[in-house]
């Protein structure tokens, strides 16, 4: 089965403009794109046949270019990282059988995440798209509540089912619980790793549909879905001691930076 791996990045973030450009100091000192570490995150992922960045800005394509990265331009019209994925997916021929949105914000991500995450869409042939989940331990959880005590937009969380079908994604974080954890190993929270895995007609049909409401008051793309009744799969996913981070703002860059120097990351 077919696999390709579009990281969409976009300069014009109203949020933090020029993110993908940010420049990361790794273990050595060496300094590398954000983008540029995306891209090598989805270099470790096995069975993937075609890693491309999707962009609609030269100086990003320039910049992917200059390290190497295959770029596929896209629309300035396109709404988020879903539509840049779809449109991407179709000026290649549309020819992939599943189509994997690494989001360039996550440089962090494992490679076996991805890994994980294409397996399970395999597994449920009812789900049109899978997306990891990550259960928090305290100290994660904790960041997420000062980030949003401070009124920063931190990692996005979310609930499911049984069947491990989403219920739903929010940036705040949920679901409530008056329960402190400090150290604890588990908490009843799980963050959501902004990857994504589609089958070609979900990824098709995404462009199509108008931006419901819960999409447009979250600002949470997945949610599109879900308003038109196609079933979000969770995969559950180990960090096995890995440390995983999203840079959402400024204040992430040195916590990346400090998570890539524990890492070992060049």
């Amino acid at each position: 089965m077919s696999v390709l791996v579009a990281i969409p990045a976009r300069y014009a973030s109203t949020r933090y403009p020029g993110k993908p450009l940010v420049p990361l100091t790794g273990a050595t000192g060496h300094k590398r794109s954000l983008v540029e570490r995306s891209w090598r995150a989805a270099q470790a992922v096995s069975g993937v046949d075609r890693v491309v960045v999707a962009t609609d800005d030269d100086r990003i394509r320039v910049a992917c270019e200059a390290f190497g990265a295959e770029v596929v331009m896209t629309s300035p019209d396109c709404a988020n990282g879903t539509e840049r994925c779809a449109e991407a997916h179709a000026a290649l021929g549309g020819r992939y059988e599943i189509v994997v949105n690494l989001q360039g914000d996550a440089p962090l991500t494992p490679h076996w995440f991805v890994e994980d995450l294409v397996a399970g869409l395999r597994a449920a042939p009812e789900a049109g798209v899978a997306t990891p989940v990550l259960r928090c331990d305290g100290a994660a959880l904790n960041g997420f509540l000062a980030d949003r005590r401070a009124g920063r937009v931190g990692g996005t969380t979310a609930v499911f089912a049984a069947d491990h079908g989403a219920m739903y994604f929010s940036k705040e974080v949920i679901p409530y619980t008056a329960q402190t954890y400090a150290d604890a190993a588990e908490t009843p929270v799980f963050h959501h790793v902004g990857v994504y895995a589609y089958r070609p007609d979900a990824l098709a049909a995404y462009s199509g549909w108008p931006t419901g409401p819960l999409e447009r008051l979250e600002g949470l793309e997945q949610l599109r879905f879900m308003e038109n009744g196609r079933k979000v799969l969770c995969v559950e996913v180990d960090a096995k001691g890995r440390q995983f981070w999203e840079l959402n703002n400024p204040e992430d860059v040195p916590k990346l930076e400090t998570m890539m120097r524990q890492m070992g990351l060049e």
